[in-house]
């Protein structure tokens, strides 16, 4: 329930008289022992670790979001029949009635110029463009039938992580902290790392709190200078004086809280008091130079680069230290064709040389080290790819692809889910699903299902209803959980 209005709930005639018994009892002890009913109230810290609905298969998350969304059809979903009918007309089935984002006309059908060899014990086919990844494949969950209602980049990311096209909602890292709380007090319980310099598209909203206590929000760490803005002490202010100032602002807020019962005072109250414990926590959990070099070298990791990679090396460290959900973004993953770089063939491949190498040394990484049994991984865009081709670059040497809503690739490892697994299947030319539609409302109910949570039951109510991140849909896909 929101606290505020249990906290106005509570001061009703019925909830006093039906709580009266432990309420004036209460009072009595306290008299007979010498302490005061009105003693000031400890501060609950909104991080606890919280209890499950039941016993989860993760822990913690780790979620990899290419920007842009990649090419699914180059990378994951191999096609033959594609390939063989590349450079025919677009069937008109598939393109009656149907807009797309730069294309229009008739185009021509799009096979992919890449290699998919069959990898690993399991014999996935998996893309010439990421063969590290080819090493660990029997680690990984492919998805092959993921949907969604957005064909534009914002309100695609927003769906999938707020569960809502629009602005407003909480994100899944804010609704996981506040369903499960976080194991270290001395971190954020959400954390979020940004590579290529770019933000998210939805922006800060794809990372948000919405309508949630802002202490469950996304914290943004950098990998070069102050890990956290503002977090540092101004000049001329030692941490004894940090400590003075931050007791006369708990008061101060403590005050407020008392009067009103307002969950944002609370938050703040929180807040203060966890930036001061990350002035010295924060600093060290983000320093890989502590990192051995065979270590640094597996990532492709550098002190002080902002990249991919490190933001992989210091995921793995955050989740060491407690912390609950990690959000990487990366973008650059649009790839339509309009420049060399965002071509199907070197362009791919020289983005994939970025996430390749250090998200398949991530989850080496955590199974050598026994947590990728209980850490989810998930990886993957905010839509899919057309199997034809883009219609701006209908007449280029570069190959590239539009935005496509019905049928996409993501895929997850570890935290209990099924590994050398596919699940899902499109038709043969890759325009719809043919078998086990994934929709974006349930792989948000799995992966919460996965961290003990019933995501029916995990709710927050605002503006008079219960409102949940999977709105009122999404059902948990079992059969993806080992």
């Amino acid at each position: 329930m929101n606290p505020f209005t249990q906290r106005i709930q509570n001061l009703t005639r019925r909830h006093f008289l039906r709580d009266s018994n432990l309420a004036l009892g209460g009072i009595a002890m306290s008299a007979m022992a010498g302490g005061s009913a009105s003693a000031k109230q400890q501060v609950i810290n909104p991080l606890e670790p919280k209890a499950t609905h039941h016993t989860p298969t993760a822990k913690r998350v780790i979620y990899l979001h290419m920007t842009g969304s990649p090419p699914n059809l180059d990378l994951w979903d191999y096609k033959p029949e594609l390939i063989k009918r590349s450079d025919e007309d677009c069937p008109a089935e598939f393109l009656e009635g149907r807009r797309f984002a730069f294309t229009s006309g008739v185009p021509k059908l799009l096979g992919t110029p890449r290699q998919f060899p069959q990898v690993g014990k399991s014999g996935l086919r998996m893309s010439d463009a990421v063969p590290h990844l080819h090493k660990v494949a029997d680690e990984m969950c492919v998805i092959h039938s993921m949907n969604t209602d957005q064909f534009n980049h914002a309100p695609a990311e927003l769906l999938i992580y707020t569960g809502s096209p629009r602005s407003g909602r909480p994100s899944m890292g804010a609704w996981a902290t506040y369903g499960l709380g976080s194991e270290n007090e001395n971190l954020p319980g959400f954390v979020v790392l940004i590579s290529s310099g770019v933000q998210p598209n939805g922006g800060k909203n794809s990372f948000g709190s919405g309508f949630l206590p802002s202490v469950y929000q996304g914290v943004q760490c950098r990998s070069q200078g102050d890990p956290v803005l503002y977090a540092s002490d101004p000049k001329g202010m030692d941490r004894e004086m940090r400590r003075i100032s931050l007791d006369a602002l708990r008061d101060l807020n403590q005050v407020q809280a008392d009067r009103l019962g307002h969950p944002e005072t609370l938050t703040r109250i929180a807040q203060y008091e966890l930036a001061y414990r990350m002035q010295v926590s924060v600093p060290e959990v983000m320093d890989i130079t502590k990192e051995p070099k065979h270590v640094l070298d597996a990532y492709g990791a550098q002190p002080g680069a902002s990249s991919l990679a490190n933001n992989c090396l210091l995921a793995r460290r955050l989740i060491e230290q407690g912390v609950r959900f990690v959000q990487l973004f990366d973008w650059g993953w649009d790839f339509h064709g309009t420049s060399e770089g965002s071509g199907l063939t070197s362009g791919l491949t020289g983005k994939c040389a970025t996430m390749d190498k250090p998200v398949a040394a991530l989850i080496a990484d955590l199974k050598q080290r026994g947590m990728l049994e209980d850490t989810l991984i998930v990886w993957g865009g905010e839509f899919g790819r057309t199997p034809f081709r883009e219609g701006r670059t209908a007449k280029s040497k570069v190959l590239g692809r539009d935005h496509y809503p019905d049928c996409f690739a993501m895929w997850m490892a570890g935290g209990g889910v099924k590994g050398g697994y596919e699940y899902g299947q499109t038709d043969e030319l890759g325009f719809g699903v043919v078998e086990n539609k994934v929709h974006v409302h349930d792989l948000q109910a799995t992966i919460l299902h996965l961290l003990g949570m019933d995501h029916e039951k995990t709710t927050f109510r605002f503006q008079g209803r219960d409102y949940r991140l999977t709105d009122v849909h999404g059902e948990v896909v079992h059969d993806l959980i080992a």
